[in-house]
């Protein structure tokens, strides 16, 4: 039996500075993130004697129970959910069969279509032939006006086109040779091996979906179609104006700090929710997808 190699002084002490540093690197990113959750539930009287607070001594509600007070948050949030699992379906799809065109060695005018989509990732039309586009096309006031002019991001697109790249080309002649066609191949074959790929990308984009602000602001001039983040914008609006509703609550109204904190915790959690789920997938995705462009 081999006899286990001793590790050194120096070693040792490199490992200690690399687990601090990394500590101490953790607690820079999940400090800011507790502070907001705890400010959410602390009362207004904790609020204003702690300047940053972690955990509150006394736990209170008011803050969910104004955002929660009415069901436009519901439907906000309901909307929210059809813009995101709907454009994440909807820009994959567009964006995996161009990653997987552009792929192909044997496309004619590759080089032309790969340069007119990273020239988008430096220079673009700008907000207002953007909103005449969306005018002109019929989609203001709808919720395709959310997803349309985002279906495909250059930078995930190039991601995906790198991932496919590194995929052996010996497999897609046996199937070629088999009788397949490029559909076949691409969802029988490339798509089942580029699950990692495929996660990191769909996560990118639902987040895309989730955080959509601006445009909803550009383009919807109906209240009952706003995402949820534009909501929550108009709740911390009132909020700072002390424009409370005195039936809505027995107790003194919540401050303006718990609002906020209680607001970025309602638009932070669905996509924490989401992410252990593709955690797994996610650095692997990233890595592999940037090895060769």
């Amino acid at each position: 039996m081999a006899k286990l190699q001793k590790v050194s002084a120096g070693s040792r002490v490199f490992d200690f500075f690399n687990y601090f540093l990394l500590t101490l690197i953790a607690l820079v990113t999940i400090l800011p993130f507790i502070h907001v959750v705890g400010s959410s539930f602390a009362t207004s009287a904790e609020i204003a004697r702690t300047k940053f607070l972690l955990f509150p001594t006394e736990f209170s509600l008011n803050a969910y129970e104004y955002i929660f007070s009415t069901d436009t948050i519901f439907r906000a949030l309901g909307v929210s959910i059809i813009v995101t699992v709907g454009g994440t379906l909807w820009s994959m799809l567009f964006s995996t069969l161009t990653a997987y065109g552009l792929s192909r060695k044997d496309l004619v005018g590759r080089r032309a279509i790969n340069f007119m989509i990273v020239f988008t990732l430096l220079f673009n039309g700008g907000m207002i032939p953007t909103f005449l586009v969306v005018q002109q096309t019929g989609l203001l006031n709808s919720l395709w006006a959310l997803v349309v002019p985002v279906t495909i991001n250059a930078f995930n697109m190039i991601i995906l086109r790198s991932f496919f790249m590194n995929i052996p080309e010996s497999l897609e002649e046996s199937a070629k040779i088999d009788g397949a066609n490029d559909f076949s191949i691409l969802f029988r074959i490339v798509l089942p091996i580029s699950l990692p790929a495929i996660a990191t990308i769909s996560l990118f984009y639902a987040v895309t979906y989730w955080n959509t602000y601006m445009h909803a602001i550009l383009y919807l001039s109906d209240a009952d179609k706003w995402p949820v983040q534009v909501l929550l914008r108009q709740i911390v609006v009132l909020a700072s104006g002390m424009n409370y509703d005195s039936e809505s609550f027995t107790d003194v109204p919540p401050p303006e700090t718990t609002i906020k904190m209680a607001t970025i915790v309602v638009a932070t959690v669905p996509v924490l929710l989401v992410y252990p789920f593709l955690q797994k997938y996610f650095a692997k995705g990233a890595l592999l997808g940037s090895v060769k462009g």
